[in-house]
């Protein structure tokens, strides 16, 4: 079973009966909202329901956070994320959504949705009318306002039980237990009914104990909350949240204010490296910003997870509403996004190398500074915007981004009136996205418009960039000799010859031959070349050239390039009836592709590993990859995708494991296969090669 739920970083406390009513009323398909003021504890109860459900038959249990996104035009792709959906198609978000989960049994959970409420009704709406068995969960502050919505409101924790129990919980996982005896139980209890219960305010609360006792921290409570009783200075929201947020504001240092406010800019998680990157300035010098940091997290303000910080909302708007009062919003804004577009152009230059691999993970995680930082360049029509769209464009796609790409990049050059190389890099972003989807003329013409645009700003690697994508559409539309011209004249000098009309060996090659200062273009170039010539039947040509670049590959230690090189020579020895080598090929193009997370590349691994131990006479192994290569091609969102000669072997492959299993048992092996999770399949189609 999928499950993309967050972990648990603390512990649960109470509503007992809150979660007996939300199993009730998850146990049936539909929408349920969770609703409740700010700081109620929605998404706690809501993670606790999921984690200790009963989801036997389901196929999947999937999270959403929401809070991240600053509008709607992402809200789908960030639920196909979340159901580890990276669709390959043209198809609108919602509809590649709703046919992945199908008539499936799946649990969705749509974390704060208050500020997106109009879009998340209408996606919620078309899911559950194309979605019979999915049940969907969604935390706001009002209800989506949906037919049939089962709404469960929260309310404050009990005062005088629940409330206190929390509150002592916190403190001693703070390092400051509470002492036994009447008196601090008294000022607890007093304590808790002035907070009324509210479990965000009671754990900031108890963070202040690490710089007051609790008797100073009662007399504050006392004092703020009198002068909150006047109805015309009551906050906008609940009195005793603002509160408490309030007295953390007021205990914080002018340096760690001033941190809290410029921290808001970020959308979700950061590291101290982003935090010293976009806030520094002005009083916030780098040994300040951090004891900075350090305050905020030592005041419950900020939390720390494994080298990561947040924020929780309600902490976030009230930052926010002090970068205001600053008159910071925009330049904090745009230090953030000049930040974001540093990193994107520093992974993109160092794509070719041993960093790969640390960049895909680096701009996954960053999925959402980057999209705000995209949207803070378009609305400022920077031509900035362009650059960072084809910087990230290689690691979004294969992350499962193409829609986002495709939205930006759209954006962007219809927006930005500029030309030369910034233009032809974003025309080439646009067309690697379509191409990719499976749109190969609209693809090559967004190729050709790149390549009439560099040519006239100079020739360069953008140039090889955009014949690449003219290669891969030939090959994709069966045209090998075609995307073998094109190459060829894009790596014209550039590829080593061969002495003689044979291969060689290993021994024969000498670092004269081999390549200076390869780029991005040229490996791109190049990896066409050896697809075409093996889509020619040219299979001695086809190894010389994949060895060759694959031994590039190796030196440069880089993954991405030397999966497809595995992968070209997987099929070539297939075709050479080399099933032994076909199968070491095809692991270790699985391999580099799970390093750097890209699942439309595992699908075409596992087809090609399915393939050689169907070649070797091991049906049983055959079936386990061909399950987990059904998986993941849904997962993409196609039924099989790849080169013409490769689609006729995947045939062969299903046609032959059934002819030596029989109909029956293989059904059956495929049925258990595919009711695994994509990642355990995955994994089990690792473990069955080493088994052999």
């Amino acid at each position: 079973m999928l499950n993309t739920l967050p972990n648990e970083n603390t512990s649960f406390v109470g509503r007992t009966l809150e979660l007996r009513e939300l199993a009730e009323a998850l146990g049936e398909p539909g929408l349920v909202t969770l609703t409740g003021g700010a700081g109620m504890g929605k998404s706690r109860l809501a993670l606790r329901s999921a984690w200790e459900g009963d989801w036997a038959g389901f196929s999947a249990v999937c999270w959403a956070d929401l809070w991240p996104l600053q509008g709607s035009g992402l809200l789908t792709a960030v639920v196909a994320d979340a159901l580890d959906l990276s669709d390959h198609t043209p198809r609108m978000p919602v509809d590649a959504v709703c046919d992945w989960i199908g008539d499936r049994r799946v649990l969705l959970v749509l974390d704060s949705c208050e500020h997106l409420v109009d879009a998340c009704r209408s996606m919620a709406g078309e899911l559950l009318a194309a979605c019979p068995r999915l049940t969907v969960l969604a935390t706001s502050r009002e209800p989506l306002g949906t037919a049939r919505e089962t709404i469960l409101e929260l309310g404050p924790l009990p005062p005088t039980t629940a409330a206190v129990t929390l509150f002592e919980k916190r403190a001693a996982d703070l390092g400051h237990p509470l002492r036994d005896g009447t008196t601090d139980r008294l000022l607890v209890k007093r304590l808790c009914a002035h907070l009324e219960g509210v479990p965000l305010a009671l754990e900031l609360t108890a963070g202040l104990l690490r710089h007051w006792t609790l008797e100073q921290t009662w007399e504050l409570a006392e004092q703020a909350l009198d002068a909150t009783d006047r109805p015309e200075l009551r906050p906008p929201w609940h009195r005793a949240l603002r509160t408490a947020v309030g007295w953390s504001h007021e205990l914080c240092r002018p340096a760690e204010r001033l941190l809290w406010a410029r921290l808001s800019v970020f959308p979700e998680t950061f590291d101290a490296e982003l935090a010293q990157l976009v806030c520094a300035g002005g009083p916030l010098t780098a040994e300040t910003l951090r004891d900075a940091l350090t305050g905020l997290v030592r005041k419950s303000v900020v939390t720390a997870d494994g080298g990561r910080y947040r924020m929780l909302d309600s902490v976030r708007a009230y930052g926010r509403m002090w970068l205001r009062e600053l008159g910071e919003v925009r330049p904090v804004a745009a230090r953030h996004a000049a930040v974001m577009a540093g990193t994107a152009r520093r992974a993109n230059e160092e794509w070719l190398g041993p960093g790969q691999q640390y960049w895909y993970a680096r701009i996954r995680d960053l999925y959402h500074d980057m999209c705000a930082a995209l949207r803070f360049l378009l609305d400022e029509r920077d031509a900035a915007a362009l650059d960072l769209v084809a910087d990230i464009a290689f690691f979004w796609v294969c992350s499962g981004h193409l829609h986002e790409v495709a939205l930006h990049g759209e954006l962007a050059l219809r927006e930005i009136p500029e030309r030369g190389t910034r233009r032809a890099r974003g025309l080439w972003a646009l067309g690697l996205t379509r191409i990719l989807r499976g749109e190969h003329e609209q693809g090559r013409g967004l190729a050709d418009e790149s390549l009439a645009e560099k040519l006239g700003a100079g020739d360069d690697d953008v140039a090889r960039q955009a014949v690449y994508l003219q290669g891969l559409a030939a090959l994709l539309d069966g045209l090998p000799v075609q995307a073998l011209n094109s190459a060829d004249e894009a790596t014209r000098g550039t590829v080593p010859a061969r002495r003689d009309g044979g291969e060689r060996d290993d021994d024969e090659r000498d670092d004269g031959e081999r390549e200076n200062d390869p780029t991005f273009g040229l490996v791109l170039c190049r990896l066409v070349r050896v697809f075409a010539l093996t889509g020619a039947g040219r299979l001695k040509e086809a190894r010389y050239e994949a060895e060759a670049l694959r031994e590039l590959c190796v030196r440069l230690r880089e993954y991405w390039t030397r999966s497809y090189v595995d992968y070209q020579l997987a099929l070539i020895a297939l075709f050479e009836e080399r099933p032994d080598d076909a199968s070491l090929h095809a692991r270790d193009m699985l391999e580099s592709k799970r390093r750097i997370g890209d699942q439309f590349g595992i699908a075409m691994g596992l087809d090609l590993l399915a393939a050689s131990w169907s070649a070797q006479g091991d049906p049983e192994r055959a079936v386990v990859a061909i399950g987990a290569g059904n998986q993941f091609w849904r997962a993409v969102g196609l039924l099989r995708r790849g080169t013409p000669e490769v689609l006729p072997l995947c045939e062969q492959t299903r046609a032959r494991a059934r002819e030596l299993l029989g109909g029956a048992a293989y059904d059956e092996r495929l049925r258990q296969a595919q009711s695994k999770s994509t990642e355990a399949l995955l994994l089990a189609a690792l473990e069955a090669h080493e088994a052999r």
